[in-house]
């Protein structure tokens, strides 16, 4: 490996200094070059060796600086948004999918970084009474759903004109390009575009469950939002860290909310968001039934 190989991969691993940390770290190694003697600063490293000595020098311009001092994340020098969400693609489709019994029911359990909590059961084909926290929600079978929960109680069990909905889905794109038409499309009429869809793909992540291929599209096609915003040291609403991509608001929706979606920044899997996190997801055989 020659020089400039070992540069360009220190640098794509490190990362590039905030320009305001520079022009410090500059001075410090002209003075190193000069030969002169300064404190030792901490968790700073030079490499040693003629052969390497200038892949050193331009390194120590690059990420002299401590990490405490930079904002890097575990596992994250600079979050860059399109290679995290590339990331969070490649995990999950090396994920195996797990499909499960059409009479099981789908728990998951989200916390919120303000209580309460939310537990729900949803019947995987949809032909099964749910449960939503203490809500139950009426199953579909042979076109009819009873109804629950209505302000007329007269209203109660009957039934409505319904068509089935399966939490297991299979019917979702599995490439980047039909996914990012898909969820365009479902969000086309609503201003400040970008954030909704940074919604969409966390209402699709969360209480429902996708083939590996589709959530690796869902990912790879946020990536192609316009306007991303990665943040280092975020935490989603179990307080568990990661790093967070945040998708932008449009000027024209003041009352639009950003969402930022957070993933495990080692491993890359899907947390939950700033606000939310999804705990627990695994079928169970009833509703009630916990994992």
């Amino acid at each position: 490996m020659d020089e400039l190989d070992l540069i360009r991969r220190r640098a794509e691993t490190v990362g590039f200094a905030p320009a305001e940390h520079l022009a410090p770290a500059r001075e410090r190694l002209l003075a190193a070059a000069r030969g002169e003697r300064r404190h030792r600063p901490r968790r700073w490293f030079w490499l040693a060796g003629a052969s390497v000595g200038l892949a050193a020098a331009i390194t120590a311009v690059v990420a002299l600086t401590p990490a405490d001092q930079v904002g890097v994340g575990a596992g994250v020098a600079h979050a860059d948004p399109v290679k995290v969400l590339t990331a969070a693609a490649n995990t999950a489709l090396k994920e195996p999918a797990k499909p499960p019994r059409p009479d099981q029911f789908l728990y998951v359990k989200t916390e919120y970084a303000i209580p309460p909590n939310r537990e729900v059961w949803l019947s995987v084909d949809g032909t099964r009474d749910s449960l939503i926290g203490s809500f139950k929600q009426g199953g579909c079978r042979n076109g009819k759903a009873p109804m629950y929960g209505t302000n007329d109680p007269r209203a109660e069990g009957k039934l409505e004109d319904c068509t089935p909905k399966s939490v297991y889905r299979t019917d979702l794109p599995t490439t980047a390009d039909a996914m990012l038409a898909y969820l365009y499309a479902k969000e086309a009429d609503r201003d400040g575009r970008a954030t909704y869809i940074g919604k969409a793909v966390y209402t699709l992540a969360s209480e429902q469950v996708l083939q590996p291929a589709s959530y690796a599209a869902l990912f790879e096609a946020a990536a192609r939002v316009p306007g991303l915003t990665a943040l280092d040291h975020v935490t989603d609403g179990a307080g568990r860290p990661g790093v967070g991509i945040r998708f932008p608001v449009s000027p024209g929706s003041p009352k639009a909310q950003a969402i930022v979606l957070v993933f495990d920044a080692t491993t890359y899997q899907f947390l939950g968001t700033t606000d939310s996190a999804e705990t627990v997801k695994a079928y169970v055989d009833e509703v009630g039934q916990r994992p």
